[in-house]
């Protein structure tokens, strides 16, 4: 059930990116999802509430959403996970955006290439991995124990930006319409940027979703 996962979220980076620490209170295993910046914040955090990080997940692989990788592998020994598209992001630093950022990055590649239908576990939580291309070619959402975690897909009244290279606003909103809004109304939507909603929410309310 939703209430036996812990989740904490962090506000990294100049694009404000969420990144998500979840955790199973009975043996204390984490996941860390989208370490876009300030990695030192969440290994504080990681500390403090003595996790074990099993796994670093990216919903897709650009650079504000990969830029703590890094620091987060190399502290904690997780494996890391992106979408089979979104790999070769990792190692391209134009592909990834962090060369238009003025901070080209390149980092190690995933441990794990993840695709629609695999499923991740944190003790007896399980996490159901959706495949929502649109923003890029390899996004994916994670969806299990109430909650759904979107990346760039879909945000509280608005959805991903598809004008960047590899993204389509008409994929994005199939992606939606078909993996999204077929969840349960009351699904916390945690996304890659600003507030938490709702699937009901923005079933109802969201601008850019025609249902």
């Amino acid at each position: 059930m939703a209430e036996e996962m812990e989740v904490k979220r962090f506000v990294v980076g100049e694009f404000a990116t969420n990144c998500y620490l979840l955790w199973s209170p009975g043996t204390r295993q984490a996941m860390v999802v989208d370490p876009g910046a300030e990695p030192e914040t969440i290994l504080a955090a990681v500390k403090e509430a003595d996790l074990s990080v099993v796994a670093v997940v990216n919903t897709h692989g650009h650079g504000d959403h990969i830029m703590g990788n890094a620091a987060l592998l190399a502290a904690t020994g997780a494996e890391l996970l992106i979408g089979a598209p979104d790999a070769p992001f990792l190692d391209d630093a134009v592909a990834n955006l962090s060369l238009w950022l003025g901070r080209p990055l390149t980092v190690a590649p995933p441990h794990r290439l993840l695709h629609h239908g695999d499923v991740l576990t944190l003790d007896r939580a399980r996490f159901v991995v959706l495949s929502t291309p649109g923003h890029t070619p390899g996004s994916i959402t994670l969806y299990g124990e109430g909650l759904v975690l979107t990346g760039d897909t879909l945000f509280a009244g608005g959805i991903g930006r598809t004008d960047l290279p590899g993204g389509d606003e008409g994929v994005l909103l199939a992606s939606i319409s078909r993996e999204l809004l077929s969840l349960p109304d009351e699904t916390r939507v945690l996304p890659g940027h600003g507030p938490e909603t709702t699937i009901g929410r923005e079933r109802l309310g969201n601008p850019f979703l025609v249902v």
